[in-house]
């Protein structure tokens, strides 16, 4: 099944504590684990003809938060980086940031104060190629308010996980480390597949 990818060269990134990230790690590798304890169960499930229990749509109903708590804490860690990255504002990227914001700034802003809102969750930059937009989405939850068929293009986590370990309350604080850290050069790479 799944194995959990190694993030450790990020230790000693800018902003985020080695303590940090290393608990964060063993929280991703948890996702990992419990989707494929969830699946290797409901696949028992399956093979015992156990469709209709109760247990069975309870744990279908969990695979999706499982799931999704491993690829999004992969996504997250994927677009970190300990070398500084100034954003290529002449990119395709960068111009359909700018299409859609009217600036980087504008974005920036907007991205920003969706992390800083109330709450736990996720603020992904998602690209739909259907209609060719980018959006700034609040995921509440590892499970509720993904665009579907969406790309996400860039993750930010902001359970409290994420920063209360260095930032205590001070999200905001963690927001700005965070947009430090981007690799820009990923999101570019998301947004051309």
């Amino acid at each position: 099944m799944y194995q959990p990818k190694d993030f450790n060269y990020l230790l000693g990134l800018s902003g985020f504590s080695d303590q940090l990230l290393k608990n964060h790690f063993t929280l991703y590798q948890g996702y990992v684990n419990n989707f494929n304890k969830l699946n290797d169960i409901l696949v028992e499930m399956e093979k015992n003809d156990k469709f209709g229990t109760p247990e069975f749509a309870e744990l279908n109903r969990r695979f999706g938060w499982e799931f999704n708590g491993m690829r999004l804490h992969e996504l997250y860690f994927g677009n970190l980086t300990k070398d500084k990255e100034e954003f290529n504002g002449e990119s395709a990227f960068a111009k359909k940031i700018i299409e859609e914001w009217g600036s980087y700034e504008m974005w920036e802003k907007d991205f920003k104060s969706m992390g800083a809102m109330r709450g736990i969750g996720w603020v992904v930059l998602y690209y739909d190629q259907g209609a060719s937009r980018l959006f700034n989405v609040w995921i509440n939850e590892h499970d509720v308010g993904h665009f579907a068929g969406a790309k996400p293009l860039l993750v930010m986590d902001v359970f409290e996980h994420s920063f209360l370990t260095d930032y205590g309350l001070k999200k905001n604080d963690y927001i700005e480390a965070f947009i430090k850290t981007i690799d820009w050069q990923t999101a570019q790479s998301r947004f051309n597949k």
